[in-house]
């Protein structure tokens, strides 16, 4: 990796990157002494109000409820036109079930695609799904320097 330059993402080249929806890593901040709690999670985004959108399971054996009024980070990261690129947004989730169905948090949420992964270890319509928008503090994006 020696020599390996970025530069920054233009916004307009963010968007193409991260299209109407992917897969990318959501991690929660913790405690000072402890690590962030981190995972994969297909995503949705909306380019015109830089929002991103997740479909979320809570299986009782977890502790991701513990961590959700935390702030987040995620992360999508990948390669395209021969370099990498990457964006990392930060902010804090917020259910769109407590809002109504009006609001534009909730419109956005069906305006965009959430791919659907197939990662559990029961029928997807025995799992309880949540849906969230990310309510964005900062969105950053690099790419590789050629």
């Amino acid at each position: 990796m020696q020599g390996l330059r970025w530069v920054n993402l233009p916004p307009d080249e963010r968007n193409a990157f991260l299209g109407d929806g992917g897969v990318g890593v959501l991690s929660f901040g913790t405690d000072a002494d402890a690590p962030p709690s981190s995972l994969p999670v297909s995503y949705g985004y909306a380019a015109e109000t830089e929002q991103f959108y997740f479909r979320l399971s809570f299986p009782p054996e977890t502790s991701k409820t513990d961590v959700l009024e935390n702030p987040v980070s995620f992360v999508v990261f990948g390669e395209e036109d021969g370099g990498w690129k990457s964006v990392v947004a930060t902010g804090r989730l917020q259910e769109l079930s407590s809002l109504p169905s009006e609001s534009a948090a909730v419109q956005g949420m069906w305006a965009v695609d959430i791919p659907t992964v197939e990662i559990f270890d029961q029928p997807r319509e025995d799992i309880s799904f949540h849906d969230f928008r990310l309510a964005t503090e900062s969105i950053t994006g690099r790419k590789e320097s050629t």
